[in-house]
C-alpha cells in the first residue's frame, strides 16, 4: 500500500454565508477536503440497517487491545505475512535500520531554503525553516512510511508531532529514486503557508495517526490547543482490522480447555473478516465472467479497509471498530475537485470511492479477493492472473480483445481498466473503479482515458475511432453518468432532468446516484421533487443522506414534511444531515419532534468537535448556531476559529458579516481588511467587502471591490449578478446588462441573473427582449406563479398572444 502525503483529508468544508464563496485558491489551501466514500448498497454486498452483522454480542465481556505478538502466537503464518508489509512499516522509530534517506551532511533547496540532513551522537536531524521562517535545527523522532517514499516526523510543543514536505524517494537509482525531493515542488511554500511543514494541515495527530497506528488516542484538548496522543503499536497491525482481542484470546483459551466462552459464531472478535462460504466460479457462458455461489457476501471488510482508503470526515471523537461505516465517517461523493464528471480519480482520493462505483463491488467482490489481507500485496502478480482468476483468459487474455501484442505492457488489463496517477511526485496509484476505455467520453466531455494516456502523441478523437471500430460504435456500461454530471458542474440545459435519471436508476452504485442527488439543488423544481423523495426512503443510506442535503434549498415548511423522519434514521449519517438542513426556527415543532431534533442535532454538533483542532469545523459550528439564532455561541465558535488559526479568510469573512447583522459594521471593516491583507487573492473578501461598502452608501468604491471580486472568481454567478446590480446602482444600466448578459452565457440556469436581465430591459422598454428572459425563467422553473404573471404581463405589453 502506497503512503500517502499529508494533505487535509477530514475536516469538512465550511460552510460560507449565502452570498459568499471561498475562492478555489482558498478552499484548496484553508479548507480541508474532505472526504470519503461511501457505503455499501447494491448487489451480494448488503447493508443491514436494522443490526450489527459484525458486531460480537452483548453478553462479551468489554474486549480490550493485546498486541500484536500474543496475535502472532497462534496465527504465525498471517504474522509472518505481515512482518514486512505497508501495514507493518507504517511508522517507526528512528534508527540507522529504520531511516531510508541520506542524512550524511546531505543538502535540499527549495524555495530560497537550503535544509541539511545529518547525523550527531546517533540522532538522525535535519536543519530547515521553522514556523518563524528561520533556520532551525530538529531531531528527526520518527520515520513514515517505506516506498515509494519516505517521511519524517519532527515532535513540537503541545504534543504535536509534524512530518516533513521535503520525502526521501526510495526508488531505486535507475527509477529516478534516491534522492530528497519536495511534495509540493512548484508552488513556492513559505513558513507563512497554510501547507508549510510547520502548520496545521501537516499535523500528524490529526491528519495521519489513526491510519498509522493501531489503537490510537488522539486525546486533543481544545483550550490548550495541545495534544497527549497515545497509541498501543507503531503500526497497522492486527487489531486495526479486527478490533481489541482480549475476548477472543479469552475465546481460544477456553477452547483449548473443553470449555465455553462469549459467543462461538463471533469467536470473540468484534470485527469479522471471515468471508462468506462460497466460490468465484462458474463462467456465464456468454460474458466469461465468473459468478459468486454461496452465501451472501456483507459488507464488513470493505467497510473495514474504508476509513483509511477513502477521503472521509469523522462522525465521532473516537470510532468504535465494529460499527458500520456510516454511523463513524461521512465519504465524498464524486465531488468535481475530487473526481472526473465520469467518476475517475482526479485528486488524492485513494481507492474506496473508485471501487464502489465498479460493477465488481456491486457484483460482490471485496478488497481480500486481489489482495492478501496480510502482506497487502496482490494474491497473483504474474501478467493478468489477478485478473484471470474471475475473467476467462481465453476470452478476455488475447489480442482479438485487448488488440495489443500479447506479453506487453499494453496487453494488461490494469493498464486499459486501471489507469494510474502519480500523487506525492513518486507514487503511482491506480484507479479502482475497473471501467471500460472511453475517449468517447473525452471527445464529448473532456474526461481522461486509457488510450491517450499511453499513446500521447494521439488525440481523443484517434483513440475513439479505434475503440469503435474493436467494439462497435455504441459503448455503454456504468460511466452513461458522464453526461449528467458534466451537465451538473456546469450548469447546462436539461441538467436537472439528467442528474434525476441517474438519481434514480438503481442499477447504478449509491455513490453514483447521490452525487447526482447533491449536484440537483441549482436546478430543483416541481417536477424532481418526485426523485428527492425517493431518495428519501432509498435502501441505501448514502442515498438518504444526499438526499437530505438536497433538501436545504427548499422552504422550511417543505423541509420538516419531507426530512423529519430522518431525524429517526438507525444510521447517524443520515441523522447528522437532516439535523443540519432542519436546523432552524424551532417554534413549530411539535414536543416529539424536538426530541428527535435535540438528539440528532447533538450528534451533528459532535461530529464537528470531532475535528476539534480544524478552524473549519468551528466556522461550521457559526453557522448552525446562526441559523437557531443563538448569536453569542456563533461569535465564540468564529473567534475560537481565529484562535486556532488567526489567518484563516473565511472565519475573517463570516464574522464580519456577524457583525453586519448586529448593526456592528465598523468592526466588520477592519476584519475584511485584515482578510484581504492575508489574502489579496480572496475572492469572498473582496465581495463582501464591496457590500459592506455599499451600506455604507460608498458605491463607486464598492463597485471597484465587487468588479474585483469578479476577476478573482469569474466563474461565480453571485460574484457576477452582484457587479452588476452595483453598475445599474451607479448609473450604468447599458453596463450592467452587457456584463449580466455574459454571466448569462456562463450561468444559463441562474434565476437570479435572468430576473435582474428581464427587469433591467423592462425598466428601459426593451419588452421583447424582457420577454425572452422571462421565457426562460418560466423553462427553468414552470410552476413558477410570479414568473408566469410576469410573463403574461409582458406579451400583453408586447401584443403577442400566448
Amino acid at each position: 500500500m502506497p503512503r500517502k502525503k499529508i494533505k487535509p483529508k477530514s475536516a469538512q468544508q465550511p460552510v460560507a454565508p449565502a452570498h459568499t464563496k471561498p475562492s478555489k485558491a482558498h478552499r484548496r489551501r484553508l479548507v480541508a477536503g474532505a472526504v470519503i466514500v461511501l457505503l455499501v448498497g447494491a448487489g451480494l454486498l448488503i447493508y443491514k440497517l436494522s443490526q450489527r452483522e459484525n458486531a460480537a454480542p452483548a453478553s462479551t465481556p468489554a474486549a480490550q487491545y493485546v498486541g500484536q505478538s500474543i496475535c502472532a502466537k497462534c496465527h504465525q503464518a498471517e504474522a509472518e505475512q505481515w512482518h514486512n508489509s505497508d501495514h507493518a512499516l507504517a511508522m517507526q522509530v528512528v534508527n540507522e535500520t529504520t531511516v531510508l534517506g541520506d542524512f550524511n551532511d546531505a543538502r535540499f533547496t527549495y524555495a530560497g531554503v537550503t535544509s541539511i540532513f545529518y547525523k550527531r551522537d546517533g540522532k538522525f536531524f535535519v536543519r530547515t525553516d521553522g514556523p518563524d521562517g528561520k533556520l532551525h535545527d530538529y531531531e528527526i523522532a520518527y520515520v513514515f512510511g517505506v516506498r515509494p517514499l519516505q517521511q519524517y516526523l519532527i515532535a513540537f510543543p503541545n504534543g504535536r508531532l509534524q512530518c516533513l514536505s521535503i520525502a526521501w524517494d526510495t526508488r531505486p537509482n535507475g527509477e529516478g529514486g534516491q534522492r530528497w525531493f519536495h511534495l509540493y515542488p512548484n508552488e513556492n511554500i513559505k513558513h507563512d503557508d497554510p501547507l508549510h511543514w510547520t502548520g496545521r494541515n501537516q499535523n500528524w495527530n490529526y491528519m495521519c495517526a489513526a491510519c498509522h497506528s493501531t489503537n490510537l488516542q488522539k486525546n486533543y484538548d481544545l483550550a490548550k490547543d495541545s495534544y497527549a496522543t497515545t497509541w498501543l503499536e507503531l503500526s497497522v497491525s492486527c487489531e486495526a482490522c479486527h478490533g481489541p482481542g482480549s475476548a477472543h484470546v479469552g475465546w481460544a483459551e477456553a477452547r483449548q480447555a473443553g470449555q465455553i466462552y462469549g459467543d462461538n459464531e463471533t469467536k470473540g472478535l468484534l470485527v469479522r473478516l471471515r468471508g462468506a462460504s462460497g466460490e468465484w466460479g462458474n463462467p456465464d457462458a456468454t460474458t466469461g465472467t465468473a459468478r459468486w455461489t454461496g452465501a451472501q457476501r456483507l459488507p464488513v471488510e470493505v467497510e473495514t479497509c474504508a476509513p483509511c482508503h477513502a477521503r472521509r470526515s469523522p462522525l465521532v471523537g473516537q470510532a468504535e471498530p465494529g460499527r458500520p461505516f456510516l454511523d463513524q465517517y461521512r465519504p465524498s461523493l464524486l465531488e468535481q475537485n475530487l473526481y472526473h464528471a465520469d467518476g475517475q480519480i482526479f485528486d488524492e482520493v485513494y481507492e474506496y470511492g473508485s471501487f464502489t462505483q465498479s460493477k465488481m463491488y456491486r457484483a460482490g467482490v471485496t478488497c481480500s479477493d486481489c489482495h492478501n489481507p496480510h502482506s497487502v500485496k496482490l494474491k497473483r502478480v504474474e501478467g493478468n492472473s489477478t485478473c484471470t482468476k474471475c475473467h476467462q483468459p481465453a476470452k478476455f487474455d488475447t489480442a482479438e480483445h485487448h488488440h495489443h501484442q500479447p506479453g506487453t505492457a499494453a496487453a494488461l488489463c490494469i493498464n486499459c481498466h486501471m489507469p494510474k496517477k502519480i500523487y506525492m511526485g513518486v507514487d503511482a496509484r491506480r484507479d479502482h473503479s475497473f471501467r471500460l476505455p472511453r475517449p468517447d467520453l473525452s471527445v464529448a466531455h473532456g474526461t481522461p482515458n486509457a488510450c491517450t494516456q499511453c499513446h500521447k502523441e494521439k488525440p481523443a478523437q484517434w483513440a475513439a475511432e479505434a475503440v469503435a471500430r474493436w467494439f462497435g460504435p455504441n459503448q455503454s456500461g456504468a460511466t452513461n453518468y458522464t453526461a449528467a454530471f458534466d451537465a451538473g458542474r456546469r450548469e447546462l440545459p436539461g441538467a436537472g432532468q439528467l442528474l434525476t435519471t441517474v438519481a434514480r436508476d438503481r442499477q447504478l452504485s449509491s455513490i453514483v446516484r447521490a452525487t447526482a442527488l447533491s449536484l440537483l439543488p441549482a436546478y430543483l423544481n416541481p417536477a424532481l421533487l418526485p426523485a428527492l423523495r425517493s431518495g428519501l426512503e432509498d435502501d441505501d443510506p448514502l442515498v438518504r443522506a444526499a438526499a437530505a442535503r438536497t433538501m436545504e434549498s427548499l422552504p422550511p415548511a417543505e423541509q420538516w414534511q419531507l426530512v423529519t423522519a430522518l431525524l429517526r434514521d438507525p444510521v447517524r449519517s443520515v441523522r447528522i444531515e437532516a439535523a443540519r438542513v432542519l436546523a432552524g426556527p424551532l417554534e413549530s415543532m411539535s414536543a416529539p419532534q424536538r426530541q428527535d431534533f435535540d438528539r440528532a442535532f447533538a450528534e451533528l454538533i459532535a461530529a464537528e468537535i470531532a475535528s476539534a483542532e480544524r478552524a473549519e469545523s468551528h466556522l461550521n459550528l457559526s453557522q448552525l448556531y446562526l441559523r437557531l439564532g443563538r448569536l453569542s455561541e456563533a461569535e465564540a465558535a468564529l473567534k475560537t476559529a481565529l484562535r486556532l488559526d488567526p489567518r484563516f479568510v473565511p472565519a475573517l469573512v463570516n464574522l464580519a458579516d456577524l457583525y453586519r447583522s448586529q448593526n456592528r459594521d465598523d468592526e466588520g471593516e477592519k476584519l475584511l481588511r485584515q482578510a484581504m491583507t492575508l489574502a489579496p487573492d480572496s475572492a469572498q473578501a473582496s465581495h463582501v467587502f464591496g457590500l459592506l461598502l455599499v451600506r455604507q452608501g460608498r458605491r463607486q468604491e464598492a463597485t471597484e471591490f465587487l468588479r474585483k471580486a469578479t476577476t478573482l472568481e469569474p466563474n461565480d454567478a453571485r460574484y457576477s449578478y452582484a457587479y452588476g446590480l452595483a453598475l445599474q446602482a451607479s448609473g450604468d444600466l447599458a453596463g450592467a446588462i452587457a456584463w449580466l448578459e455574459r454571466a448569462h452565457q456562463r450561468h444559463p440556469l441562474d434565476r437570479e441573473i435572468l430576473i435582474a436581465l428581464l427587469t433591467f430591459e423592462r425598466d428601459r422598454g426593451n419588452i421583447r427582449s424582457a420577454l425572452s428572459y422571462v421565457e426562460k425563467l418560466v423553462a427553468l422553473a414552470p410552476g413558477d406563479q410570479e414568473a408566469q404573471a410576469t410573463l403574461e404581463q409582458l406579451r400583453r405589453l408586447s401584443g403577442i398572444a400566448p
